[in-house]
């Protein structure tokens, strides 16, 4: 039996040379993978519920010849997590699926990472498309075609597509499909903290096939407020909390509007609202003939990389204070905030890091010109490979986040292939990849 040889991708002619046989390698596999992504988003996978989705990635990790693991989350391992994650009593049934595809010498490890889970479907009414997966005008509907059972698909098929060209890794590719991202990363978190850990982690978010390296942050906080009740007939001789909290919330806005002007990261100069502050409930009064004693408001402010959690949390509090030091009730009855589970920490690698180069590479290899690099205002799993696994993570992937979680979310079909050749061109570079002969 012949032994592999080594194949060097430092080159750019030998890295596009390798790209055509992958993109090529893709194409023959597309309809399978069109088929598989199907297969997926036919699955319903909502947060909570990851199980019969994360049986099916296991039996086809397996198929692919990885060495798959299925393990369940435990609470005892996120313990000391518990601010950056949602609590939840049991991951019973839940669990995240890893398979590895073991290089064939000393290369360099990468993580390629995908969510499995998806919000819900919400009001079928306002679906043109089937919800649970409709091909039409090349595009595949459905919840969670685009966020991101896509970029699980991209994943498999990048592994595949090397196999069908005869190519291996030298390196390890591990493959992770997760569970619970969607609620705060409880699935990347435990897969970073029980292993195997890589050299690099690449998560294919739908990033319209712009390299991300930065990723926004948020506090996710309550608010509450406190009035003076009266009968309705009587207002003037109350303190409604909804009037009070229309005054702090001016403030709050004003806040955004400073510190949006004040950040000067390079990445986020683009982008018009950098760190939004979002009020997502509002709950108030008891009875509506009465004025409203109490207010309770939830929320989330944003963040950049570069921002600690902690003490952002303290200069919004301080922020709270100073707008209610400015409103004679308010003053006398200040707002009380507290701060959420789920926590998201901001977090960025450098534009010029390893990994962002090898990605570039790869997508100029397979398009001939280079990608944006752009930042995100969300918060994501990177986060997690970054601040706590230390490893340089970036997210790339086909898709437009635009349309995760609306009516009609899908995913094109083209685009799709394209990011399943890169990111099977991507593990030519940073891996190295060998060649084997007919025989073996």
């Amino acid at each position: 039996m012949t032994e592999p040889s080594s194949v060097v991708v430092g080159e750019s002619a030998r890295l596009d040379e390798i790209a055509a046989r992958l993109r090529a390698a893709v194409e023959t596999l597309r309809p399978a993978m069109i088929a598989f992504l199907a297969e997926l988003v036919r699955t319903p996978s909502q947060t909570g519920s990851e199980g019969a989705a994360q049986a099916l990635i296991a039996a086809r990790f397996r198929a692919a010849g990885l060495a798959t693991t299925v393990r369940e989350p435990t609470n005892e391992e996120l313990a000391s997590f518990a601010e950056h994650v949602t609590e939840v009593d049991s991951y019973a049934g839940r669990p995240n699926v890893v398979g590895v595809l073991r290089g064939a010498d000393s290369g360099r490890s990468l993580i390629l990472n995908g969510h499995i889970d998806t919000v819900e479907v919400g009001d079928r009414a306002q679906w043109s498309h089937d919800p649970l997966g409709e091909i039409a005008d090349g595009r595949l509907y459905g919840r969670g075609s685009c966020d991101m059972k896509g970029g699980l698909a991209t994943n498999l098929f990048a592994v595949l597509a090397l196999q069908a060209a005869g190519l291996a890794p030298r390196g390890d590719v591990i493959l992770q499909s997760v569970i619970s991202e969607e609620d705060g990363g409880a699935g990347a978190l435990a897969a970073v903290l029980h292993g195997p850990r890589a050299d690099a982690a690449i998560i294919t978010e739908p990033t319209r096939r712009a390299i991300v390296p930065a990723q926004g942050g948020s506090l996710m906080f309550r608010i509450h407020l406190t009035g003076r009740s009266a009968h309705g007939a009587a207002r003037d001789e109350g303190v409604s909390a909804i009037e009070t909290w229309a005054a702090l919330h001016r403030g709050l806005l004003e806040f955004e509007a400073r510190r949006n002007r004040e950040i000067d990261h390079p990445l986020y100069r683009d982008i018009g609202n950098k760190i939004p502050i979002n009020v997502g409930t509002l709950r108030a009064g008891s009875w509506p003939s009465s004025v409203p004693e109490w207010l309770v408001a939830e929320g989330r402010a944003g963040m950049i990389p570069g921002e600690d959690l902690q003490e952002f949390k303290k200069a919004f509090a301080a922020e709270v204070a100073r707008i209610a030091e400015r409103d004679p009730w308010l003053r006398e009855h200040p707002p009380i905030v507290e701060w959420l589970d789920g926590q998201f920490a901001a977090a960025d690698i450098p534009v010029d890091a390893p990994l962002v180069n090898a990605m570039a590479a790869a997508h100029a290899a397979i398009e001939g010109e280079p990608p944006p690099v752009q930042a995100v205002a969300y918060g994501a799993d990177l986060r997690h490979f970054v601040l706590v696994g230390g490893m340089p993570c970036l997210m790339y992937g086909a898709g437009d986040v635009r349309l995760a979680h609306a009516p009609d979310e899908c995913i094109e079909l083209d685009e799709l292939v394209a990011a399943a050749a890169t990111i099977a061109t991507v593990i030519a570079a940073w891996c190295g990849v060998t060649e084997r002969s007919a025989d073996h």
